[in-house]
């Protein structure tokens, strides 16, 4: 079943859904990384290093936001996935609804909290005192659209839990087009437009975002799509937003958890002088790289398991699994040792100061060897998503994270190794998810999810 009815992944080659759902996200991914590859040179190359700075800086409280937008969205994609895999089109429909209701309601507190709290977590983060006025000003554009951002991340979530990875990446393209055209503009002033310097940036991101939802609730209800948006018909009810709330809260724990570890990380990174600050965020834009085949196909293995779950397969989940790390166990490690072997020439793209070459290069040599622990960890972590326990993954991110990598960049930074013991406690941190990821994994607990007739499929279907 495919166009308007979303895409069957209960029967076929396992493969090759992995490799159509997840080919269109890591394009969708690389496109997200080559608008950041083209806002750092841009701004590096035209505003000055410190502009790349300030938006390493940044970035932690961004990401913040975003990993509450889609750890609520997950649920969605989790509920839409099951539902569909089991034949209810009905509660399909009513999850979208309750989902944009809660969406609205949620992305405008969160839209208010963060005007109101980055400038205080910018002074936490010992931000740089040469780069704090940049990426505050930076920071207050990018979260006033942040409602937008969040209402997009919905509808891509909605997509793939019926099983369309193409539809969300036309959209984003569009939206990807439309921002590095206006990046350029925008900071050097063009015609009409005014010249905004690094904010501009910022202006470009909004606009484009906004535009692409415009284009995609037009799309999505002209086309009248099996998941058509009418706001007419948005509700809030108790038993579904229960649901949501269910597998969401601990998926939105766990991502903003990742992502306040960032801004502990940076924070720690950002004592050692502005040029760390920046070789750390010229690194993090190189290996987002290596670590977008991995999350693709980690989500494509969500979407998989759950409409399998949903359909009582659990056989067909265990193949998606193997060949999940088989997949991205060969790109990863592909990637590594390109990595590992140019550590310089990459970080040349956007950095020419040998000595944030030098610190960035120190931080790829380290994480180059430990890329693998994460590729394959996102893909045991998206099969036990895709059963609803994402409370199993949030103690994954507690552990890994919050009990072993943080205390141990603390302890280490803090010897002899300087910032190379932070660059050490990530690669332990891998180490310790992934063993606990495939300890859960192995010991069957996410099969309970699966549906049987007169009988609720882990407890989120009935």
């Amino acid at each position: 079943m495919s166009g308007k009815y979303g895409v069957d992944l209960t029967t076929g080659s396992i493969p090759k859904h992995l490799v159509r759902f997840s080919i269109p996200m890591f394009i969708g991914n690389l496109l997200q990384t080559a608008l950041g590859f083209t806002d750092t040179m841009w701004v590096g190359n035209m505003v000055g290093p410190n502009a790349v700075g300030a938006i390493q800086v940044s970035f932690p409280i961004q990401f913040l936001l975003i990993a509450l937008s889609n750890g609520a969205t997950l649920a969605t994609t989790i509920l839409v996935s099951q539902y569909y895999g089991a034949g209810d089109h009905e509660k399909v429909k009513k999850t979208i609804n309750n989902s944009f209701s809660v969406a609205l309601i949620f992305g405008a507190i969160l839209t208010v909290a963060g005007l109101l709290l980055c400038d205080p977590i910018l002074g936490w983060m010992n931000t740089p005192p040469e780069i704090f006025a940049m990426a505050s000003s930076y920071l207050k554009i990018i979260i006033s659209g942040f409602i937008i951002t969040f209402l997009v991340n919905l509808i891509t979530s909605i997509l793939r839990g019926i099983g369309d990875s193409v539809t969300p990446l036309i959209f984003m393209a569009i939206a990807m087009v439309i921002n590095i055209g206006l990046d350029p503009i925008l900071i050097i002033g063009v015609g009409p437009f005014p010249k905004m310097g690094f904010n501009g940036s910022a202006v470009a991101t909004v606009t484009s975002q906004v535009i692409g939802l415009v284009i995609a609730l037009i799309y999505l209800n002209r086309k009248k799509h099996f998941v058509s948006i009418d706001f007419r018909h948005l509700r809030l009810e108790g038993s579904h937003v229960v649901k949501l709330f269910r597998i969401g809260f601990p998926s939105m724990l766990q991502q903003s958890l990742i992502s306040v570890s960032s801004v502990f990380i940076t924070g720690m990174v950002n004592r050692f002088g502005a040029d760390a600050t920046t070789a750390f965020g010229a690194s993090g834009r190189i290996e987002s790289i290596v670590f977008m085949p991995a999350m693709s196909i980690g989500l494509a293995a969500s979407a998989l398991t759950g409409q399998n779950l949903g359909a009582g397969n659990v056989k067909r989940v265990r193949e998606v699994f193997r060949w999940g790390v088989i997949m991205t166990a060969g790109i990863t490690l592909s990637l590594s040792a390109v990595i590992l072997l140019f550590p310089k020439p990459l970080l040349t793209l956007f950095v020419h100061d040998p000595e944030i070459l030098e610190i960035g290069a120190g931080y790829l040599g380290t994480l180059g060897y430990a890329y693998i622990l994460f590729a394959v960890m996102f893909v045991s972590n998206g099969v036990i998503n895709g059963s609803g326990r994402t409370l199993v993954t949030m103690c994954i991110t507690v552990l890994s994270v919050w009990l072993v990598r943080i205390p141990l960049a603390a302890v280490l930074s803090s010897t002899g190794l300087g910032i190379r013991g932070i660059w050490l406690a990530v690669v332990i941190g891998f180490a310790v998810g992934l063993a606990s990821s495939l300890s859960y994994y192995f010991a069957g607990g996410w099969k309970k999810a699966a549906f049987r007739p007169g009988q609720a499929a882990g407890g989120y279907l009935e």
